[in-house]
């Protein structure tokens, strides 16, 4: 599977400008207050347009509050739920592939990178159903996996969307990177991802919304990596 060189999960032209020194004191006051409003019973999609217009966004800058901002009930919620690494010692882990890999492609990078208020690390790399490699892919898998393998995870089920373009051969490709790990690799190509992961028995890593508020338990598996793997990640702070 030959990278394809005409995507990158570096930075999106507009980001330098929606995402300079002067923006972010901006962004931060968004997020407070689109969070505030969650947490006073509005939707997310009203509060999103309100605040949005409030502050003159640009679309780009209407996304990371999407990504960032919660209400306090949720976050205090999340954080309750998650599990620190040295829990994740001789544990299974479910892993959202996609959700997971595109964050650390996208650390590799240059992309930027947000930290919410319920501390879960995401980008803003655009999924849809068609996945291309990168030139940092192979790269991405190895340092989970070496990660993993670092903290001592036994065993770890691996996810990805049988809809989306590509899977087949990214499945081939993590299971040739992982072929040499100590933890049990399983990646599975399932058409039920997010219902899997919503109602598995094991840690969840990811760091989708939807499912950090069904899941028992989760991890913050791209966060954790990023953080000791890959340095001058350009990261975007709206946490507090």
């Amino acid at each position: 599977m030959t990278p394809d060189r005409r995507t990158s999960r570096g930075p999106h032209p507009k980001d330098e400008a929606c995402f300079s020194t002067d923006a972010v004191p901006v962004l931060r006051i968004a997020v407070r207050e689109l969070s505030w409003l969650l947490s006073h019973g509005y939707s997310m999609k009203a509060a999103q347009k309100l605040v949005g217009d409030r502050h003159l966004l640009r679309d780009r800058q209407r996304k990371v509050l999407r990504r960032c901002a919660a209400s306090t009930e949720d976050c205090e919620d999340r954080r309750r739920r998650l599990v620190p690494p040295e829990i994740i010692a001789g544990e299974t882990l479910s892993v959202d592939g996609y959700n997971v890999l595109l964050t650390v492609e996208a650390a590799l990078s240059g992309g930027l990178l947000l930290l919410g208020r319920d501390g879960a690390l995401r980008d803003l790399a655009a999924m849809s159903r068609h996945y291309r490699r990168v030139h940092v892919t192979r790269q991405a898998v190895e340092l989970i996996s070496n990660y993993l393998d670092r903290i001592g995870c036994a065993r770890v089920l691996w996810y990805l969307d049988r809809p989306v373009s590509n899977s087949a051969r990214l499945k081939r490709l993590i299971e040739e990177v992982v072929v040499t790990a100590r933890a049990s690799w399983e990646v599975d190509l399932t058409s039920q991802t997010d219902r899997l992961l919503k109602e598995s028995s094991h840690v969840v890593a990811t760091a989708d919304s939807a499912i950090l508020d069904n899941c028992d338990r989760w991890f913050n598996l791209a966060r954790e990596v990023v953080s000791s793997s890959v340095q001058d990640a350009w990261l975007l702070d709206l946490s507090s």
